[in-house]
């Protein structure tokens, strides 16, 4: 296999900003979201739990992370590893939207600050992960990180200049109502708890806990020299995740499309994704091999590598 571009992150310019320096501060605008949101669930849930309703948390939070947080907010947004049609690309990441996280800029910002800092030879540990868990879950879900000196993050003119996106991000939290009000029309205020309150909780809290655990423990085969956070492969949580738990895979390419990329490696993302190929939706999308050589990627055990040269030699 051909090792992927040199990756950088065109959007960040550093204006000597530095990833380490700086304050991890409570947000206000997250503790009453993220509070208002568990609040509801546990209250909710607690009171409507059964098999109807869990099913309907089920079908909507697997839609809306494949579909949205996977597809369209960041293989296709963030990473532009295929490209799509303006109208499927507006109603992906309008999925990814009402997973609960942030609108389509302030996920760009948000993952292209982590992405440069984990790239830098030292960042904080807010970026990397590095605090015990509890502490983490309180800094990711509840604070934002405030550097001593930021970096800039400029939007190409296509995310930038673009009105639906303008208007998503402006209201992305109130763009969970067309979807509670078709689940109160169907099932009642029931599928609206299950279907919105249940799903951004666990939407996120899974989020946080991949990014936790993918940042210190799990399958590594390729190593990014000189980069101060490295990525992991959770395996077992592919699934669930829909391929966004092969972090040291996506670490190592991240203009792939495909996560799964080693023998065995379930991505059901990249299934959907080659369905909508084959309907004619989708197209030039990009795996490793398609990407340019990436001098500081270190190739540590790799299994496709040896799967690959058994092919060669048979």
């Amino acid at each position: 296999m051909k090792n992927e571009a040199c990756y950088e992150n065109q959007r960040v310019k550093n204006n000597a900003g530095s990833a380490v320096d700086g304050t991890v501060v409570w947000s206000i605008d997250k503790l009453f979201w993220m509070g208002s949101i568990f609040t509801m669930t546990l209250i909710g849930c607690a009171l409507t739990l059964s098999l109807e309703n869990f099913l309907v948390f089920i079908i909507t939070t697997a839609i809306t992370l494949c579909l949205g947080h996977s597809l369209g907010m960041h293989r296709l947004l963030i990473h532009r590893s295929y490209q799509a049609p303006k109208w499927l690309e507006y109603f992906l990441v309008h999925c990814g939207v009402i997973v609960g996280l942030a609108g389509p800029k302030g996920m760009i910002r948000t993952h292209d600050l982590r992405d440069w800092a984990q790239r830098q030879p030292q960042c904080h540990d807010y970026f990397s992960h590095q605090q015990p868990m509890r502490k983490d879950f309180i800094w990711q879900l509840f604070c934002d990180f405030k550097f001593d000196s930021a970096p800039t993050v400029e939007f190409e003119a296509e995310v930038e200049h673009d009105k639906v996106y303008y208007w998503m991000e402006k209201y992305w939290k109130w763009q969970q109502l067309p979807l509670a009000a078709v689940l109160f029309f169907l099932g009642g205020i029931e599928w609206v708890v299950w279907g919105i309150f249940a799903r951004v909780s666990i939407s996120v809290l899974g989020h946080w806990l991949i990014g936790y655990f993918a940042h210190n423990s799990g399958e590594k085969h390729w190593h990014v020299s000189g980069a101060a956070a490295q990525g992991f492969n959770i395996k077992f949580a592919s699934l669930i995740t829909m391929g966004e738990s092969y972090h040291n895979n996506h670490h190592a390419f991240p203009g792939s499309a495909k996560l799964g990329i080693n023998q065995g490696e379930l991505d059901p993302g990249w299934w959907v994704l080659k369905v909508l190929e084959w309907l004619g939706l989708v197209g030039n999308i990009k795996l490793p091999d398609d990407l340019p050589p990436r001098n500081e990627l270190i190739e540590i055990n790799n299994p496709l590598h040896a799967f690959n040269q058994s092919e060669a030699e048979s």
